[in-house]
Order: structure tokens, then sequence, then C-alpha cells
């Protein structure tokens, strides 16, 4: 919970930190949004690597939420001295390098330590995500109003009281779990959960060495190669993005063609990188909350309640509330349907999460379409939107987390989830490129696959068909990842 404080609060205030207080233009500061993003997604590669092997998941969630409160003292520091652009931007960027690897060391070992609580096969595992999920949304509810109340106010010099908050925040929740990880976070006999991974029979032949060696460096050869692809041909020099998009595609190759997966291991695990494939697109989609839709809130958005001017970082309190409302429910609903032999299976449940996604966007572009560009929307067309997307969220992300702890063979636990998230990473770095196409009065239209966007309709629509498309294609191959992911001897037995 106080994580999501932490993340969640920076990024409510992050957009308009950078605009209103760094002058970043809507272009730069959106694919600055979409860089920092993708690699908060990416470093949890390193993270789980270290944390399967070395480390385990206690150390590297201290080392992890204490990296991550530095950088948000850091963030402070830039925004208390936000007109000197020589001192605050190398700090902004000093402080987003520091969350980005905090978190790497962070998110995939708290979320993997939630499947571990559970015996294997337990079909209250998709409950239990969700019920994790409405937990770590009450930190992602409470933190725009706090975060944002003190540091988005219309005076440049207050961001830093959000960012400082967003650091303390950190550090209860890194103290929290130091003190009473001995009590609650252990085995059902009582025993450390997480602990550092024992190696003593780890020793390897000397011919297993160099067959390792040689793989390690025919993967470093075959990311360079696609590296310098999107480098140099597809992005245009835009080096994160190229990192990003080459580890979305060179470590799924090193995992499958790990010689001690099985048959049947290597099965699931590609049902996990196809279904990631179309997880890209939905955060794509989704993650313009703290990007464009932001931008849509502060300049285009009817936000006067009364005589009350609502924050625009106020409205991202409505997905994770949504989530803390509904959270309950979904998981009632799945455990009920499981019970009845009626419960959809995960990809059929990411198909549900896509169209709601579309479906958001589709009414807020209907709600746009007739209004100028002097002329801000009522309130209600954000909200809507953002209460389907909830939905959306909940079918999807969740049943994702627990899809990959189900999937995923134990000693690749943490890896798995870490290749998970590098599937969110390239969404989210999309986002950043999707949402510089948000279009500004008094400047060219941008252009997506030779389609011109001239205002909010056709941008809202750009999301629509998206989403829209994802579903559709996901919905004609689901029923084929469902028995992928079905085990032989289940399927010989109900034979």
């Amino acid at each position: 919970m106080w994580e999501r404080f932490s993340f969640y609060g920076m990024r409510a205030i992050m957009k308009l930190y950078m605009v209103k207080a760094l002058l970043f233009s809507e272009a730069v500061s959106s694919e600055v949004y979409g860089s920092y993003l993708g690699l908060v997604y990416l470093t949890p590669l390193l993270g789980g690597y270290i944390a399967d092997r070395y480390w385990g998941n206690r150390r590297s969630i201290l080392v992890g939420g204490l990296l991550m409160a530095l950088g948000q003292f850091v963030l402070f520091a830039s925004a208390s001295n936000y007109q000197s652009v020589s001192f605050a931007h190398p700090l902004f960027y000093t402080g987003l390098a520091l969350l980005i690897f905090g978190n790497g060391f962070f998110k995939p070992n708290i979320s993997s330590m939630v499947g571990t609580l559970y015996p294997p096969n337990d079909r209250r595992i998709d409950a239990a995500y969700t019920i994790f999920y409405m937990g770590i949304n009450i930190g992602a509810f409470i933190s725009p109003f706090i975060c944002g109340g003190f540091g988005d106010t219309g005076n440049p010099a207050d961001f830093k009281w959000g960012f400082l908050i967003a650091g303390i925040g950190m550090l209860i929740g890194t103290v929290t779990f130091e003190f009473l990880k001995t009590r609650y976070v252990v085995y059902a006999d009582g025993s450390p959960l997480g602990a550092r991974p024992d190696r003593k029979g780890a020793v390897l032949d000397a011919a297993q060495n160099v067959a390792n060696t040689k793989k390690n460096l025919l993967m470093l050869a075959l990311f360079a190669g696609v590296f310098a692809i999107w480098y140099f041909v597809i992005l245009d020099h835009e080096v994160i993005g190229a990192f990003i998009f080459s580890a979305m595609i060179v470590v799924p190759i090193m995992v499958v063609t790990d010689s001690s997966l099985t048959s049947v291991e290597r099965r699931k695990i590609n049902v996990v990188l196809i279904i990631g494939f179309f997880v890209i697109f939905f955060w794509a989609a989704f993650e313009q909350a703290g990007n464009s839709l932001t931008t849509f809130a502060d300049k285009q958005t009817d936000r006067q309640l009364g005589s009350y001017l609502v924050p625009a970082s106020f409205f991202q309190t409505i997905n994770p509330l949504g989530i803390i409302l509904f959270a309950p429910l979904f998981a009632a609903l799945w455990t009920w349907l499981g019970k009845r032999g009626l419960e959809p299976s995960s990809p059929l449940k990411m198909v549900y999460g896509l169209a709601f996604l579309a479906i958001g966007y589709l009414i807020i572009a209907f709600g746009v379409k007739d209004a100028s560009e002097t002329v801000k929307v009522s309130m209600f067309w954000l909200t809507a939107m953002y209460l389907l997307h909830t939905f959306g969220e909940l079918c999807l992300s969740p049943i994702g987390l627990a899809l990959v702890n189900k999937l995923a063979p134990v000693r690749f636990a943490s890896l798995m989830m870490a290749v998970w998230f590098l599937a969110i990473a390239a969404g989210n770095k999309f986002s950043g490129t999707l949402g510089a196409l948000y279009p500004e009065p008094g400047k060219p239209a941008p252009h997506v696959a030779g389609f011109e966007i001239t205002g909010l309709y056709e941008f809202f629509m750009v999301f629509v068909v998206l989403c829209g498309v994802a579903s559709f294609v996901l919905l004609l191959i689901y029923r084929k990842l469902t028995k992928m992911m079905v085990d032989e001897s289940t399927v010989a037995g109900a034979a």
C-alpha cells in the first residue's frame, strides 16, 4: 500500500511538474513520462534475476524500497530549486533513475511473494491477487489527494511537498516490511518466505558452464543486432525505446531456449509470452491516465464544483477507488463462477479487459466529438471512462499476475514476473509515444499510420481501435491458449 502511495502520488503530479515548473512541452513531457514508466517496468528483469539467484525476495525489497524513498527526496530537491534549470533538471533525472532501479528490485519480488503464500494449483490464487490488488490500490487512491492536494495548488513552488510526502510514504512502507516480515511473511511451517536462495547445489560442471557462456554471448549478439535495428531504422536514434523494445524481443527468446525447461513448462511459458504481447496494447492505452488524460483533465475538463476548482490530479483517484470498491465483487464473482465450473479462463478475462478499455475511450470520444478547443466538457465523461477502465484493469492486471504465478516454473518465479513486467514496460513506453499525439492548439496536427489527428475525437479513437482490435484477435485464439495452459496429465485424467 505504501509503495503504491509513493508511486501514484508522484505520478499524479509528475506531468504537471514537468509542464508547469520545468516548462517542458507537451510532446517532450509525454516522451519523458513514457520512458520513465517503461524503464520502471524494465528493471524488474535485473531485480528478479538477482533475487532468484543471490539476494532473495526480502533483501531485494529492502534495497528497492530505500532506493525509491531516496529518489522521491531527490525529486523534492529538484522541485525546491525548479527555477534553476542547471540544478533542477539533473536532479529530476537523477530522482527518476533512483525510482527506476529501486522499483526494479521491489516490484517483481513483492508480487511473486503473494502467490508463494498459497499451495500449488490453489484455485484461490486469482481471488487472492484481486484482494492484493485492492489493498495496494488503497495507497493509489489516497495519494493523489494528499500529494496532489499539497503539490498541485497552481503554484509551481508547491510541487516539492508532493514529492516529499511520497518519499515519506515509501520510507514508512519499507520500515514496516522490514520489522514485520519475520512475523507475517512466512511459510505454513514458520520458515522465512523469500529468504536468500540456497546455491549449494547449483555448482555446474565445466561443460555446462561453457554452454551457458556460449548462450549468453549469442543472446548478447542477438540483442545488439535487434537494438541496432530499433535504434537506427525504426526509432530514429531513440535509445530508451530501442533498449526496451529490444529486451521485449530477446529476453523471451532467452527464457524459452533454456535447456532445463520441460516441454510442458515451455508450453506454459509460451502462453505468458503470447498474452504479454496483447498486454502491451492495454497498458499503452491505460497509462494515458498520468499523461494525456491528465492534460485533458487540466485543460479540457470543466473542473468547477460550485466554488471549488477540483485539481486535475484528483481525477487519478477514480481508478484506485473503483479498484477498492469493485475488487471484492470481482474476486467473489470469480470464486462463485469457479465453484460452478463457469469461471472464464484467464485469456478470456483479458479479452474482457481490453474490450472495457476500448468502450471507455469510445465514450469519452463521443463526449468530445462536438466540443471546440475552447469549450470544456463535463467531468462526467472522464469519470465514466475511468470507471470502465477500472473494470478492464480488474479483468486483466491481477489476473495476469496470477497467471504468471500459476504457469511459471518455481525456479523462474521472479524472473517470469519480471518478463511479464517487461511487456508492461513496452506498453508504457508506447504510451508516451501515443500521448505525444495529443493535439495542441496552434501546432501542426500529428499523424499516426497515415491518419491525421485534428482534434480530441480522433485522438481518443486511436485507442478505441488499438484496444478493440487487440481484444478481437485475442478472442479468436483464447481457446487455444487455454488448452496450452493445462497439464497433459490433467487432460488425460479428465478424458
